[in-house]
């Protein structure tokens, strides 16, 4: 009679809690300073209503994502939605004093078509924050590391982001510091993760960092221009690892862009260091390029879809001779080799750069990734 009484106490005392704890918390912000690019914080606020949407049916460790980058000043309508788990909107860039700018009308313009598209076949929507080269000029680096050093700054920035990610309905942000070049820049890249993901997470919102390859593609060594403080990657659900661009390491060489071999250290270092400290590998995402690179070093990169469409026998090779230069990249072949890889040590899915540089058709390198990824090692990932 105890136990009844009991039981009957706690169902009406739970019944009773569960009713007063409901809310909804809005934050607002103020006026950002900018120079000559979008004022970010002045735009209104997306007239999209979220809808409540079922549980996906696939068991969480089965599942694969397939993550593409894109430029802000690509058409929206050329991006495979279909085929990808989340589009990374690239790139908000950080100012010193902790606000965010964005290229212009234009880029707010484009991410909220994406926004509207990607809903459509359940794709994430990230606005990744950082990149190479600033709106201002130079490079990204001082600017996010004078942001990211001081606490005020810092706190700043992470407001800003979150209140982007609230206003266009974004699904997180994706940490994009090339690089951090010293353990004070690993320090406070961590403390700005830690609190991003503090602001994110309890309201549902993803957030990932892309990552440096950390291995020299001459030598196979591993290499200590970058550093990263390996208890940071607990705050974030995915490591985009940027797996690729080796051509600049020592002397030039193209063909060092992003070779299978070169590939394969890079993925033993990323699942070794999550092994070592108990992290998840199903965090680590490997990154692919979808572009070419030329050997005459004063020719301009060219995109995987204008070697398709110079033949489409190229398709299945990694290199071709273009415009009097001999271009290297990967080919469906090698593409298809390291999404194998990939799964094969337990990493969480692929990543590429950039889907404005994919061909359409059959010969698409997404579609080939998404193949890969939906055969028996596991589901592809959607909301």
């Amino acid at each position: 009679m105890k136990k009844r009484s009991l039981l009957l106490t706690m169902v009406i005392l739970l019944t009773f809690t569960g009713g007063i704890f409901t809310g909804v918390f809005l934050t607002s912000k103020s006026e950002q300073k900018v120079t000559n690019a979008l004022k970010v914080n002045e735009a209104p606020k997306s007239s999209k209503e979220l809808e409540p949407k079922d549980a996906p049916n696939m068991e969480l460790e089965d599942s694969k994502v397939l993550i593409g980058y894109v430029q802000d000043f690509r058409d929206p309508e050329m991006v495979d939605y279909s085929k990808l788990t989340h589009v990374i909107f690239s790139f908000a860039h950080p100012t010193k004093e902790g606000d965010i700018l964005l290229n212009g009308d234009s880029a707010i313009k484009n991410l909220r078509a994406m926004v509207a598209k990607a809903e459509k076949h359940d794709t994430k929507v990230i606005l990744a924050v950082g990149g190479w080269f600033h709106i201002n000029g130079g490079e990204s680096y001082d600017y996010f590391k004078t942001a990211i050093s001081n606490p005020n700054s810092r706190t700043k920035l992470v407001n800003e982001l979150t209140s982007m990610v609230d206003r266009e309905k974004l699904d997180g942000i994706d940490i994009d510091f090339e690089h951090p070049r010293s353990k004070a820049d690993a320090e406070n890249l961590a403390a700005f993760t830690k609190a991003l993901s503090d602001q994110l997470h309890p309201n549902g919102k993803e957030l990932s960092i892309a990552v440096y390859s950390k291995i020299h593609s001459g030598t196979g060594t591993v290499t200590d221009f970058v550093v990263y403080e390996p208890t940071m990657f607990q705050h974030v659900d995915h490591v985009n690892i940027m797996a690729y661009d080796g051509q600049w390491d020592g002397g030039y060489n193209a063909a060092n862009l992003s070779p299978y071999p070169f590939t394969e250290k890079i993925v033993n270092y990323w699942a070794g260091l999550f092994e070592k400290h108990n992290l998840s590998k199903e965090k680590l995402v490997l990154g692919v390029p979808f572009y070419a690179q030329p050997e005459d070093a004063s020719i301009k990169q060219v995109s995987y879809a204008a070697i398709i469409n110079n033949n489409p026998a190229n398709a299945t090779s990694d290199t071709v001779n273009m415009n009097g230069t001999t271009y290297h990249y990967n080919g469906i072949t090698t593409i298809q080799k390291k999404t194998g890889l990939a799964l094969d040590r337990g990493f969480g899915g692929m990543m590429l750069w950039e889907a404005g540089h994919d061909s359409s058709g059959p010969h698409s390198l997404t579609a080939a990734i998404f193949e890969e990824l939906t055969k028996s090692r596991g589901n592809l990932a959607k909301k």
